[in-house]
C-alpha cells in the first residue's frame, strides 16, 4: 500500500526481502557451458502493480520465448487494470464510488480475489483488511510522502470495515455497505495476477519459468536442469542473505515487508504496511516470508502477520502443519516455522 511534505527527515528505503538467485545465467556474463545454441534462459521485465516484474523461461528459443512472456504480461496487465485502485476505470474503483449506493458487477477473477480477502479478514481477525482503501492521507511515493494529521486518519478509519464488503457470488456482484468505503487489493490481488502469468506461459507449453514481482516469486519446473533457487534477505543487513529456498517442479515464495515503500519521519520509519485498526503503519516485524505450493496458501498472510505481530507466525505455524513461515522482527529476532528450516539452506559464497 502507502502531498505535501510534512516536518522531519525523509530517507526512501527500497529492497525485497526475497530475490531469485540467478547468477549462473548467461545474461549475468557467465559461460552457458553445455547449453545448446539458443536454449539458453530467456528474461523480459515490466513494470506492474507498481513494481518490476521479471520473467524467466528456459528450455524454450529465443523468438518463441519472447512471443509467449508477452502474451504473459499481456494477461497480467489486463488483470491489473481491473483491481488497481490507482486506476478511474478500473472495478476496484467503481465499487468504491458506489459504496454505500449499490452493487457492482465484477468479472469472475475480480470475485476470487474479493472470495480471498473476505477469507484471510475473517481468518486473521480483521488484520487483513482489503478495505483500508479508504486511508488517502498516507503518502509513501518518491517526492511525495506525508503523513495524515490526526483528524484526517480518524475520519478516514470510520470508513475501514471489511465486514461491510457484501460479495454475492451468484449475481456476481460486489457492494461496500457504507459511503466512503474503497477497497485496496495491494496486499491479496499481485498473486493470483502472477500466477495467471506463469499460467498463460503453460498453456503454451513452457515447462520451466519464473515470475518475480517485487519479492512475490512463483516458478515451475527447473532452471537449466537445476531447481530454481530464490534468495531470502536479512532485513536487519539487507546485503546479506539468510539462506535460498529451492523451488522445484512448482512453488511459491511471498514477501511482506517495511522495506519496500517507506520512509524516515521524526526517528520513525513509517512504511505502506498499515494496520487498519489504527490506520498507523505496522510496527514489531521487518518482514516475513512464507513458502507454499499454492498460492492460497499463503496469499494475504504476510500482511496479516506483520499487523499481528511478533508471536502471530508461530501461532499462525501451529494451525498449519507443514506451514513454512519465517518472521523477521524488529528486536533483532529471526523465528522459523519447522517447515521452513529444512527449506532454507545456506547460500555458497
Amino acid at each position: 500500500m502507502a502531498n505535501a511534505s510534512v516536518g522531519g527527515q525523509w530517507t526512501r528505503r527500497r529492497f525485497n526481502m526475497v530475490l531469485p538467485l540467478l547468477g549462473t545465467l548467461p545474461w549475468a556474463a557467465r559461460a552457458a557451458g553445455s547449453l545448446a545454441a539458443g536454449s539458453a534462459p530467456q528474461r523480459a521485465s515490466r513494470v506492474l502493480m507498481g513494481t518490476k516484474v521479471d520473467l524467466v523461461v528456459d528450455g524454450v528459443d529465443s523468438a518463441s520465448a519472447q512471443h509467449v512472456m508477452n502474451l504473459a504480461f499481456a494477461q497480467m496487465q489486463r488483470l491489473e487494470s481491473m483491481m488497481s485502485r490507482y486506476r478511474e476505470d478500473s472495478v476496484v474503483r467503481r465499487i468504491g464510488n458506489a459504496a454505500g449506493k449499490h452493487p457492482v458487477a465484477v468479472p469472475t477473477e475480480v470475485m476470487a480475489v474479493l472470495q480471498t480477502a473476505q477469507r484471510v479478514y475473517r481468518d486473521s481477525g480483521g488484520a487483513y483488511d482489503p478495505t483500508i482503501g479508504a486511508l488517502l492521507g498516507w503518502r509513501f511515493e518518491p517526492d511525495q510522502q506525508a503523513v495524515p494529521a490526526a483528524s484526517e486518519l480518524a475520519n478516514e478509519l470510520r470508513s475501514v470495515g471489511g465486514r461491510h464488503l457484501h460479495l454475492d457470488k451468484k449475481a456476481g456482484t460486489a457492494f461496500l455497505a457504507r459511503p466512503g468505503m474503497a477497497l485496496d487489493l495491494g496486499g491479496i490481488a499481485k498473486l493470483p495476477i502472477l500466477s495467471a502469468g506463469l499460467q498463460v506461459l503453460r498453456s503454451e507449453g513452457v515447462t520451466n519459468a519464473l515470475i518475480n514481482g517485487g519479492g512475490d516469486v512463483l516458478a515451475m519446473g527447473r532452471l537449466t536442469g537445476r531447481p530454481w533457487r530464490v534468495g531470502v534477505r536479512d532485513p536487519r543487513s539487507p546485503a546479506r542473505l539468510l539462506g535460498a529456498i529451492a523451488i522445484d517442479s512448482y512453488g511459491v515464495v511471498a514477501s511482506s515487508g517495511d522495506y519496500e515503500r517507506g520512509f524516515m519521519h521524526n526517528g520513525r520509519l513509517l512504511h505502506h504496511v498499515l494496520d487498519p485498526k489504527t490506520g498507523w503503519p505496522t510496527t514489531g516485524v521487518h518482514g516475513v516470508t512464507l513458502f507454499a505450493r499454492d498460492v492460497e496458501a499463503v496469499n494475504g498472510w504476510g500482511t496479516a502477520l506483520m499487523v499481528q505481530g511478533p508471536t502471530a507466525a508461530p501461532a499462525w505455524s501451529a494451525e498449519r502443519a507443514g506451514s513454512a513461515v519465517l518472521s523477521a522482527n524488529v528486536d533483532g529476532s529471526v523465528w522459523q516455522s519447522d517447515a521452513m528450516r529444512p527449506l532454507l539452506l545456506p547460500v555458497a559464497a
